[in-house]
């Protein structure tokens, strides 16, 4: 296994289109568990394929806390298909915008259906920090980011920061 490296804001791949996964094989699950051992690594509780450079419709997610037995759930091409009609504010992060955090405002529940590690048709009702997680990682499959659900304002100081940071990171 292999911890890859992230991609940070404002690196123009983030605000990509992910493509579908349609082979299912031992490259996939040495990706999958590549991808589990970087989310880890970081740490985090949810990572996009997107997020360390492959445009596939695939995310990794464990919100099992420290002191619980790891739980990790892979969602291949998932799709929100159902959103409940509360809302709930979270106030997340994310390992490609690392060190930043705002309140976000999503629905309280959905349902997602997804594909399993062996290509089976699955369905996942969500709620709490489990929707919220996969409602983040989603949107980074269609390039968006959750700093697309704040204020204009925060957003652009978000991105001008990291932009500044991206060239130190260059020049150094």
């Amino acid at each position: 296994m292999t911890i890859k490296p992230l991609v940070l804001l404002p690196d123009p791949i983030l605000r990509q289109q992910s493509q579908p996964v349609e082979r299912f094989d031992a490259e996939l699950d040495r990706f999958v568990e590549d991808m589990l051992e970087t989310m880890y690594d970081a740490p985090g509780i949810g990572l996009a394929a997107i997020q360390v450079g492959e445009p596939r419709r695939l995310l990794v997610i464990d919100i099992a806390g420290k002191d619980e037995e790891k739980n990790p759930q892979v969602f291949i091409n998932p799709e929100i298909v159902a959103t409940g009609d509360g809302v709930s504010v979270y106030e997340e992060g994310c390992l490609s915008i690392p060190d930043y955090y705002a309140d976000v405002e999503r629905p309280d529940t959905i349902t997602v259906r997804h594909l399993g590690r062996d290509g089976k048709e699955h369905t996942t009702e969500a709620d709490g920090l489990l929707a919220t997680c996969l409602q983040h990682e989603i949107d980074h499959l269609n390039g968006v980011l959750f700093i697309d659900h704040i204020s204009k304002l925060k957003r652009d100081m978000v991105v001008r920061k990291f932009t500044k940071l991206a060239r130190q990171r260059v020049t150094a």
